[in-house]
């Protein structure tokens, strides 16, 4: 059975497997900071319908406090282990909310759904990325990316840098979801730009991927500076990828677009 992805833009994504919908770092704001939505509509209210919510890491563009609140109550949520300490919001909310909350660190792994035949278990692996709260916080909880295990294996990468363990802690997988960039004109350390995205695709080698997180948000005031690093890096992720992974079947998306994978 196919996984059934949604991209939402930035990293928000809905990974349907299973029957199981699991949603990605929602962030459904307009504006955030300063930063604008640029491109694809605010996400509607069905994007918030998920049966387990990842949050990556602690950055505000990840975990999103207004847009945790769209989350039906009882949710499944799952962070990194920390989170609720270094982010006392997310405990209030998640009280208010009635989240079932789960904090995890790399290697843990849990069922979503047990049933013989189709269950879908979530394993949590390493980011190589600054996830603190705040530019200059303490380090209280791990930056985090997902292996989403249905009738299909979806990585999804959060945030993070090439590390040369990355395929080998990742394992196998079917559909890779890719960071190609992110939200401004430069791209600081623990991040893929399209060719290091192209290079991690290589080892991994799935059957098929996305690239993620560009294309979305924009700081107010800066639309002409650099703007191909925010038009330009899932076509040139797809080119590279053409070069480096020419097995890999790779599906640039709109925000909003729905697809069936791999």
């Amino acid at each position: 059975m196919p996984v059934e992805l949604t991209w939402w833009g930035h990293a928000t994504c809905t990974v349907e497997d299973s029957g199981v919908r699991v949603l990605t770092d929602p962030l459904f704001a307009r504006r955030l900071a300063h930063l604008r939505r640029r491109r694809g509509a605010v996400p509607p209210a069905r994007a918030a319908v998920a049966d387990v919510v990842l949050v990556s890491h602690l950055h505000a563009d990840h975990l999103h406090l207004p847009s945790l609140a769209r989350l039906a109550p009882g949710t499944r949520l799952v962070v990194p282990r920390g989170a609720r300490r270094a982010v006392p919001g997310l405990a209030r909310l998640a009280r208010v909310r009635a989240f079932a909350v789960t904090e995890v660190v790399p290697g843990e792994e849990f069922a979503v759904r047990e049933r013989a035949g189709d269950g879908v278990r979530v394993r949590a692996v390493s980011a190589r990325h600054d996830g603190r709260r705040l530019p200059f916080g303490p380090h209280l909880a791990p930056a985090l990316g997902y292996v989403v295990q249905g009738s299909e294996r979806t990585y999804f990468a959060g945030d993070t840098g090439l590390f040369d363990a990355m395929a080998e802690e990742v394992g196998p997988v079917d559909v890779a979801l890719l960071p190609v960039g992110g939200w401004g004109p430069h791209l600081g350390p623990g991040h893929l730009d399209a060719a290091r995205a192209a290079q991690a695709l290589a080892a991994l080698a799935p059957a098929a991927a996305v690239p993620v997180h560009y294309g979305t948000y924009w700081p107010i005031g800066m639309d002409a500076v650099r703007p191909h690093e925010f038009h330009a890096p899932g076509e040139e992720f797809a080119r590279f990828a053409r070069q480096l992974a020419p097995k890999v079947a790779v599906r640039v998306l709109a925000q909003g677009e729905r697809v069936r994978l791999p």
